[in-house]
């Protein structure tokens, strides 16, 4: 499984919207996404607009306006993020749970490659299934202060 620039991308916005929600600012514009994480404007915003129909974030127009979770963090498991980003998570189909495909070799029940991609999958799945963004969120704002580097969103601005 190879994470892809948008789902890598999708991830960053998320974690960034959510320390920006932890340190008090309810919406974050999709210019601000874009300095933070210098990705770029046009496949930024087609990323937020996928993750708002996913139920992820909700938006407000306007001079004022951008975009803030749509649901708790807690309630956003990473590997569900994943897996409506960029798919399933399983290096090849037949170990897919989302996205079954039948393999092309004779003898699936019995495949060593089918076995070891399972155990891929699997492990895998079970670390991104285990986090939510609210976790991810807490420990990059802990790694943040321990390293006295200023959170996004947080109103200080370096030097000052």
């Amino acid at each position: 499984m190879k994470l892809s620039k948008k789902g890598e991308y999708a991830l960053r916005a998320l974690i960034n919207i959510g320390i920006a929600h932890e340190m008090g600012k309810p919406l974050v514009q999709l210019s601000e996404l874009v300095a933070q994480e210098q990705i770029p404007h046009n496949f930024l915003e087609q990323i937020l607009i996928q993750l708002k129909n996913e139920g992820y974030l909700e938006s407000k127009r306007g001079k004022f306006g951008g975009y803030s979770l749509a649901i708790p963090a807690e309630k956003i498991i990473i590997g569900n993020v994943i897996r409506r980003i960029d798919g399933p998570i399983a290096p090849i189909g037949c170990v897919s749970q989302t996205a079954y495909e039948p393999c092309s070799c004779p003898d699936e029940a019995h495949c060593g490659l089918r076995m070891l991609m399972l155990d891929v999958r699997n492990a895998v799945a079970n670390i991104v299934d285990r986090y939510s963004l609210a976790q991810i969120v807490e420990v990059t704002l802990r790694k943040m202060r321990r390293d006295k580097v200023i959170p996004p969103f947080s109103g200080k601005r370096p030097g000052l």
